[in-house]
């Protein structure tokens, strides 16, 4: 091993970082770049690197230095930002600390003003559907402006010439500085707090667009979308338009336009009032007319001129009406009795004892056919039996046999019909009419057939 002096890590790192700190060439540096990987921490300190076509170089911007921006970063923004190159230790690598940053090509303000309005656009707070009637006559009217504003003085002249009998509630704010934006915001909730106003115009003179900034603040713009009481924005001139504008009820090219939109002009009112007067006198007095015309009418008419001969024809209609009645019902009510006859008369016939006698009436019908039946087939058979009886006595071996004829029989007592059938010495018997003659075979001769 050698002798040579080993440094460590965090030693050539520390020398590195004084070099850099020394170099006044690195101290207040202005750089132009486009914006990529942009992250804002919760801290409120903002992490991105800045580009251009051939190198890359990280920056930060801590968060004492970007509280004042206008605008927020975004990626892809091409800025111009100020700062100091130095070392960040624990990473060993260089990097730019910014302190100051602004757009490159449009002013913050007005890139702020874009953002901001994209912003509360996308959030809804620009939807007609929020928007609050203005009330048509206001019985008081708040103004929340600068209380030594020219705008003031134009709003208190144009409602007290138009609108004399309304109420000015004058609510002080700051409409210019950094806490102007507070204040009109502030104002706006006290006016809210204390309900008595039915209009709020808030509003400033014209000015320059950094002079008009508070309208564009975040905070003026939610004050006025979460007012109970509708507000008509008066800021700067026609040309001028803020935030503010987008977010109010109504917006007014001037705080005297403002004035104008908040109050009617009490002559007109009194012009129109006088003409519906006018037209409404007219009216009654036609309608009376009409009626008088027609009370004449009625008081001429034959029912008040002749009341007791109207009572009787009445009478006499209503006998009438009584007689058709009492034919209409005596018709009526016959028309239901026949039904109800004929109805009781189907049910009878459908009862339970009607229906069994019916069958009764049946059965003895059946029985009387049946009976005839049997007789009749009685005396067919008995006679057929005669009959039949008549040929077999005729056919009887009885009375063949009273005739002289006799039965052989063989022992097995089988009747013997050809001399084949016995032999010679066997036992017969014959039966004949009036007995039997047991015999036996001395000799069996057969007969010649001629």
């Amino acid at each position: 091993m050698s002798n040579q002096q080993y440094l460590s890590v965090s030693a050539l790192t520390k020398y590195i970082k004084r070099k850099f700190d020394a170099d006044p060439h690195l101290q207040n540096v202005y750089i132009k770049g486009e914006i990529s990987n942009f992250k804002q921490h919760t801290s409120g300190h903002m992490y991105f690197t800045l580009k251009d076509e051939k190198a890359r170089l990280l920056s930060v911007m801590f968060a004492a230095n970007n509280k004042g921006m206008k605008f927020l970063p975004e990626n892809g923004m091409k800025v111009l930002v100020k700062g100091d190159i130095s070392l960040y230790e624990a990473g060993g690598q260089y990097q730019l600390y910014v302190k100051s940053m602004a757009p490159d090509g449009v002013g913050d303000l007005y890139l702020a003003y874009e953002q901001l309005k994209k912003k509360l656009e996308a959030a809804g707070l620009f939807l007609a559907e929020h928007k609050k009637p203005i009330p048509q006559y206001p019985k008081s009217v708040g103004v929340i402006t600068s209380p030594t504003g020219a705008a003031l003085r134009d709003i208190l002249i144009t409602i007290k010439r138009r609108y004399p009998i309304a109420r000015i509630i004058v609510y002080p704010a700051l409409v210019q500085g950094n806490n102007a934006a507070k204040s009109i915001a502030k104002a706006i909730s006290m006016a809210n707090a204390r309900a008595e106003s039915d209009v709020l115009i808030v509003g400033r003179g014209g000015g320059s667009i950094e002079e008009l900034w508070a309208f564009n603040e975040e905070i003026v713009a939610e004050s006025i979308y979460d007012s109970d009481i509708p507000v008509i924005s008066a800021v700067g001139h026609e040309t001028d338009f803020t935030i503010a504008d987008f977010v109010a009820d109504m917006r007014a090219p001037t705080p005297t336009g403002a004035a104008e939109l908040a109050v009617p002009h009490l002559n007109e009112i009194l012009e129109r009032l006088m003409n519906r007067k006018n037209r409404l006198t007219r009216s009654i007095q036609e309608a009376v007319n009409f009626e008088r015309t027609r009370l004449t009418r009625l008081e001429r008419s034959y029912a008040f001129r002749y009341p007791h001969k109207m009572y009787e024809q009445k009478l006499e209609q209503l006998d009438k009406t009584m007689d058709r009645l009492g034919r209409t019902s005596t018709r009526y009510f016959m028309k239901k009795r026949d039904e109800l006859n004929q109805l009781n008369d189907i049910l009878k016939k459908q009862h339970p004892e009607q229906a069994v006698k019916n069958a009764k009436d049946e059965l003895q019908q059946h029985a009387k056919v049946l009976r005839r039946a049997m007789e009749a087939i009685y005396r067919q058979k008995s006679q057929q039996f005669v009959h039949i009886t008549a040929t077999l006595t005729a056919l009887s071996p009885l009375k063949i046999m009273e005739r002289g004829y006799g039965l052989v029989f063989a022992e097995d007592e089988t009747l013997v019909k050809s001399t084949q059938q016995v032999s010679k010495g066997d036992k017969i018997a014959v039966s004949i009419k009036d007995g039997t003659l047991e015999c036996e075979i001395k000799e069996i001769k057969e007969r010649i057939e001629p």
